[in-house]
């Protein structure tokens, strides 16, 4: 799972996609980080994407490195962690985040994968998968 965050990290931006009822949703986003061997990400629970989650936690991220031709994707569910020690965690490690949250205040919302599946593709080569 190293290499999935490593990825995600050198990349900054990769895109999380969710499901609105019947219609998707894809945006932009650049937190993760792993803690007590899982793979978390942070969104606002005020916010669309927050809701969707919650609803149907099965989300899709996609991330593109361009200087190696490289993608990776990951499927599974997002499940929340509501802990103090995970919010403060995620925000000690993306510390551009406490502008907008706090490990204290009822928005901040941090998520970690449970039964993932990270596929790593590149041009004609075959592709490698890591569950987690």
């Amino acid at each position: 799972m190293d290499e999935v965050l490593e990825f995600l990290q050198k990349v900054h931006t990769y895109y999380l996609a969710t499901v609105d009822g019947d219609q998707p949703h894809v945006r932009p986003m650049g937190t993760s980080l792993l803690f007590e061997g899982k793979l978390y990400i942070q969104t606002g629970r005020s916010k669309d994407m927050a809701h969707q989650i919650l609803a149907n936690p099965k989300v899709e991220i996609c991330a593109y490195d361009s200087e190696n031709g490289a993608w990776l994707r990951i499927a599974g569910q997002l499940l929340e962690d509501n802990r103090r020690e995970a919010k403060a965690a995620m925000l000690d490690a993306n510390p551009q985040l406490r502008r907008m949250y706090s490990e204290d205040d009822d928005n901040t919302l941090v998520l970690y994968f449970q039964d993932a599946v990270a596929r790593f593709d590149s041009y004609g080569e075959e592709p490698r998968y890591v569950k987690f």
